[in-house]
């Protein structure tokens, strides 16, 4: 791992995304930022379907947002939703103004199942995206993929963050866990068979970081 960072990753990640990257792994919540080799990752997903409506479930400090808005062409737009702004504003919000990527940021705060209703009742919106990023509530992975793919065009992707869950979803029936890894462990595999199996996705799971699922919708 330490040889890919050093030989593909660190070398080629752009300077404000790696100051927002330190700034967030000094967070009280670092746990939940995402790494360098996935940032690239998504932005290299971004340039190669040339997408230029995205959508993020999920914001945080804003770091998975800043490496999508940074892919994305001058006129892209990436819809941005978290119903707590408190990190964003506090941490990469100023990093995202200094990157010049701003006037891509269409942020709104809020349910994010209630703000993906809203989108889909917009004229318009239904294959409107081309690329979403989900990194939010695991329990509610399979209802946000119900939407999604109703917003995503055919042949977009969305790609779902922490589908290994550290390994736990591999463990046996019974296996020592806390309480919490039991039961977002419980939802991610609800997820993994369910996408697995929908005829409307070709899938593909990667052990990047926390486990990479991307789904490019085929129908």
């Amino acid at each position: 791992m330490q040889y890919i960072l050093d030989t593909t990753v660190l070398p080629q990640e752009p300077p404000c995304l790696r100051e927002l990257r330190h700034l967030t792994d000094k967070h009280e919540l670092a746990l939940m930022a995402s790494p360098a080799d996935e940032m690239q990752l998504l932005g290299m997903l971004v340039k190669m379907i040339g997408a230029k409506n995205a959508i993020e479930v999920g914001v945080f400090t804003g770091h998975s947002l800043l490496a999508t808005a940074l892919a994305l062409p001058d006129d892209g737009k990436v819809v941005a939703i978290d119903r707590d702004r408190r990190c964003y504003d506090g941490v990469g919000r100023a990093a995202v103004a200094k990157a010049g990527v701003a006037h891509k940021v269409d942020f709104r705060e809020g349910v994010a199942l209630d703000v993906l209703d809203q989108l889909l009742a917009a004229d318009g919106s239904e294959g409107k995206f081309d690329f979403a990023f989900v990194d939010a509530d695991k329990a509610n992975y399979v209802n946000y993929h119900e939407r999604l793919l109703r917003l995503v065009r055919v042949g977009g992707l969305v790609v779902y963050d922490n589908t290994l869950w550290g390994g736990a979803v591999a463990m046996p029936p019974g296996a020592p866990m806390s309480a919490m890894d039991r039961s977002v462990s419980a939802a991610i595999k609800v997820l993994n068979a369910f996408v697995a199996a929908d005829p409307r996705v070709e899938a593909c799971q990667l052990p990047v970081a926390d486990g990479v699922t991307i789904c490019r919708r085929t129908v």
